[in-house]
This record gives structure tokens, C-alpha cells and sequence, in this order.
């Protein structure tokens, strides 16, 4: 099954990053495909390169770079969401990209299923 996810949350401060990356993690694990995830809002700063997590956390933009690179899935960031938060290509992990909404309706059309973690 092919899974498209879309995080409107920020790492750190809601439940929704890590909920969503321990699902993509179980999805994987169980032999289905996560074909992307798109960042909405505030989850557009899941994935900047400016997150310095204390040693003993975790580094969630890393984590997620990891997965993605490791599972051969895109990490897309909204742009409009990105630009209201300063946020550009630069400062984002590898493997993620900033993108617009239309790319997030092409993610919810051609997976199996579509599943959003946030309010």
C-alpha cells in the first residue's frame, strides 16, 4: 500500500512528529511504501538544519532526513507555510524540499491512503 502523510505540526512542542514518524517507521517496517510527506503550518519546521536539540534528544529534522533518505521518499515543506516562518531551502535537511499546495493534492490523489497528523 502506498501512504501519503501530511504533518501541520511542529516538532518539540505536539505529539504529531513523533506520532507521524514512528507511523511512517511502522508502515515501512510492515512493507508498505510512504510515497512522501508534505509539512503544513508549523510542520514546515520539522525539517530545518537551525534545530540544535540538547545531546540527550532527539534531533527530529535529522531523524526525519534519515528515514527519507533511507526509504527513497520526498519531505515537501509548503511555501507558504515556509516563507511565514523564514524558512528556505537552504536551511532545510536533506532530502526535503519546499513546494507548493497544489503537489500536497497530487500526494492525497495518487496514494492508497492519506493520513494527517495535527490539529
Amino acid at each position: 500500500m502506498n501512504i501519503g502523510i501530511l504533518l501541520k505540526e511542529g516538532p518539540y512542542n505536539h505529539q504529531a512528529s513523533d506520532t507521524a514518524f514512528k507511523f511512517a517507521e511502522a508502515a515501512i517496517k510492515k512493507g508498505h511504501k510512504v510515497d512522501a510527506v508534505f509539512l503544513y503550518n508549523d510542520g514546515v519546521t520539522n525539517v530545518t538544519k537551525l534545530m540544535d536539540p540538547p545531546q540527550d534528544d532527539r534531533n527530529i529534522a535529522v531523524r526525519w532526513g534519515e528515514l527519507a533518505r533511507k526509504n527513497g521518499f520526498e519531505i515537501l515543506a509548503c511555501i507558504a507555510a515556509s516563507k511565514r516562518r523564514g524558512i528556505n531551502d537552504d536551511v532545510l535537511v536533506e532530502g526535503s524540499s519546499i513546494t507548493g499546495l497544489g503537489t500536497l493534492t497530487d500526494i492525497a490523489i495518487r496514494n492508497d491512503r492519506f493520513v494527517t497528523f495535527g490539529d
